[in-house]
């Protein structure tokens, strides 16, 4: 009665979430080679004091068997609680039975009861955050921008089984494909460079592109050599998470289908650089590797969260719809997998779409679906220009009323409108216009805004990528070099920087200055403060 008490409960367990301590310990002969949990082997901290990245470690290394935890209440908090409702009369024969069953309730069912309560709040309050970093990390990598008109050779590094090449035009279509030995146990570099070098005049290749796993520096020193009299080509690093859970895909093999698997992640390392956004729709974001212990937390919300991200982000970039793949396709607003299936279908069959209103032949895309999606669907150089931009077909009157106000039509160009319209808005207010259009004012911004800058693209506002031409090696470091280093993930205790080396450096929190929020992709200078070349950690610091 005393344990099951709900009074009892709430009052001690809102007293364990204030005042209590999560107290972990490593298990005495437990297996921890690489040392990563030695943060928690002695560790005790406030409840309410606890960081969600402690919390996801600490459980983590719980579940590895190497850590053990305990959540410790003060006996005055759960005794008061006890007494509270349990008043002891001291004169009553049952005192001492009462005194005993308190003790016993306590130890045996409500603290182990809390204990567990204490650490799911937590534990929902740490997924939820991770979830959110993930997102957030994610956002941002999906809204990189493009590298366009690139000839792009594309390097899957590895060493007993070669690197694999693929070399992809300005659209993405494969034009090469090959492997190389350059590394142990062949070692044929000469043979390797001829090779690239063959590939580079045949295709004037622009960029080379090179995952970031296995082998990547020391296939870096290739692509360095390459380009090193080569002033026309520079070369990139790209992150490959994914690109081996996107060869052996189904969308994978029908795109590809007589390709080597190998050969398609070549594919995918070559067109990341040209478009971040039409190629990792092809994988599971949570194959993309940009969050925080994500294979521990909630599952289904996780999938949930990061569906949502990128359906948002392909929304806002928009589609154009006689290239994209049916991947890309499936995540505009209204288009499922079928339907993005029958439009690609439909546009191989009949040719490029020259309208949006075209759209409404492909089979199974309805009034309501058109309504969803047609705003998010661009077609380059249609029959009408507005079909370019993001004003929905619906506002099409508004856009053309607002064009015949300046003395334009939907075929003048862009300095005229920008001239123009600025001239129109200057002498009526946009609520006074927005009335007489019978539309909203920020409907109305929105318009004015597509009708100076249609189709422009918002990824044209993140910068671009470093491309490279020479190899940075760890021991070129010296404490208090400055280098300029790309974001690449965004964690609670800071963010890690690619400056060039194998393995990113970590640019701790306490040394990005407030008020900064660092992003996934930005290119930030930074400044070498520590090394530690015997764990290959680089401390970071913030060069102002």
């Amino acid at each position: 009665m005393i344990s099951e008490n709900a009074n009892v409960r709430a009052a001690t367990r809102e007293k364990a979430l204030k005042t209590g301590k999560i107290r972990v310990e490593r298990i005495k002969d437990s297996v921890d080679e690489k040392a990563v949990y030695e943060s928690y082997y002695e560790f005790e901290i406030n409840v309410n004091r606890l960081q969600p990245h402690q919390i996801l470690a600490i459980t983590r290394g719980e579940k590895e068997g190497v850590l053990r935890v305990h959540v410790d209440v003060p006996g005055r908090d759960w005794l008061d609680a006890i007494q509270s409702e349990f008043e002891e009369d001291i004169i009553s024969p049952f005192a001492e039975q009462l005194e005993l069953a308190i003790q016993d309730s306590a130890e045996r069912l409500l603290l182990p009861a809390i204990e567990r309560d204490v650490r799911r709040e937590k534990g929902e309050v740490a997924d939820n955050h991770a979830i959110q970093v993930f997102a957030t990390n994610l956002r941002a990598l999906l809204g990189q921008a493009p590298l366009a008109n690139q000839v792009v050779l594309g390097l899957d590094p590895g060493f007993r089984t070669g690197c694999k090449v693929a070399v992809v035009d300005a659209t993405g279509k494969l034009l090469d494909t090959g492997t190389i030995y350059p590394h142990e146990p062949k070692n044929d570099w000469k043979g390797s460079i001829n090779t690239l070098q063959d590939m580079i005049n045949r295709h004037h290749v622009t960029l080379i592109t090179i995952g970031n796993g296995t082998a990547s520096r020391e296939t870096e020193k290739l692509a360095a050599e390459l380009t090193k009299n080569a002033p026309q080509t520079k070369y990139l690093i790209v992150n490959e998470a994914g690109a081996s859970v996107y060869s052996a895909s189904s969308l994978a093999r029908a795109e590809f289908p007589d390709l080597d698997v190998t050969i398609r992640g070549a594919v995918s390392i070559a067109r990341r650089a040209q478009d971040p956004l039409a190629e990792l729709v092809k994988i599971d974001p949570k194959s993309i590797g940009v969050g925080m212990y994500q294979h521990d937390v909630d599952q289904t919300a996780l999938t949930h969260a990061l569906d949502g991200v990128v359906e948002s982000v392909v929304n806002s970039v928009g589609v154009d719809v006689n290239t994209a793949s049916s991947a890309l396709l499936t995540h505009v607003a209204g288009i499922g997998p079928k339907l993005a299936t029958n439009i690609v279908t439909h546009r191989d069959a009949n040719g490029p779409f020259k309208s949006r209103t075209a759209l409404k032949k492909v089979a199974g895309l309805g009034p309501k679906a058109f309504e969803q999606a047609a705003g998010f669907m661009r077609i380059r150089n249609g029959a009408n220009p507005l079909d370019e931009s993001a004003i929905h077909p619906e506002s099409y009157a508004i856009a053309e009323s607002i064009l015949a106000r300046a003395a334009l039509t939907v075929d003048s160009s862009i300095p005229d409108r920008i001239a123009a319209l600025e001239s129109l808005t200057t002498k009526t207010s946009l609520e006074t216009l927005a009335a007489e259009l019978e539309c909203g004012v920020p409907t109305l911004k929105d318009i004015l805004e597509q009708l100076v800058r249609p189709g422009r693209d918002p990824r044209s506002d993140t910068p671009a990528p470093i491309l490279r031409s020479d190899v940075l090696k760890a021991e070129d470091l010296l404490t208090g070099m400055q280098l300029k280093g790309t974001v690449r993930n965004v964690v609670d205790f800071g963010a890690f920087v690619d400056i060039g080396i194998k393995g990113d450096g970590l640019l701790h929190k306490s040394q990005i200055p407030n008020g900064t929020v660092l992003k996934v992709g930005d290119i930030i200078d930074v400044e070498i403060q520590k090394i530690e070349t015997e764990r290959g950690r680089i401390g970071l610091g913030w060069v102002k």
